[in-house]
């Protein structure tokens, strides 16, 4: 996986936008941070909750790492190399929703039982 199949991921997603964070960059909803990604190109942080990173962790350990501010672990540090895209795109879904306003939650929400 690379950071431009990350970027193609996480722009397709509703409202999404690219922008810098100080020497990163980093993956918005609405101005929100969900993702950001250093300037290596080979790793991705993405801000889920408790829940959804232990699960990667446990499942992947391979490929994920907490990713920590401070003290605090905020999230998963993606090894994209050796990142399913599949558990990748699942990880940005996720960090969206949780950043993504309810208002534009509902709407997806409304589009996709449509769809249905």
């Amino acid at each position: 996986m690379t950071l431009n199949d990350v970027r193609a991921l996480a722009l397709a997603l509703p409202e999404t936008s690219e922008e810098p964070h100080h020497h990163y960059t980093s993956f918005r909803v609405r101005g929100k941070i969900f993702a950001t990604a250093p300037p290596d190109s080979e790793h991705l942080h993405v801000f889920v909750d408790d829940e959804r990173r232990e699960l990667a962790l446990a499942m992947y350990p391979d490929a994920y790492e907490p990713l920590t501010w401070g003290k605090n672990v905020v999230g998963v540090r993606v090894q994209l190399p050796a990142a399913d895209a599949q558990d990748v795109e699942d990880l940005l879904c996720s960090a969206w929703a949780l950043r993504a306003p309810k208002r534009l939650l509902a709407r997806v929400s409304d589009l996709s039982k449509k769809s249905e």
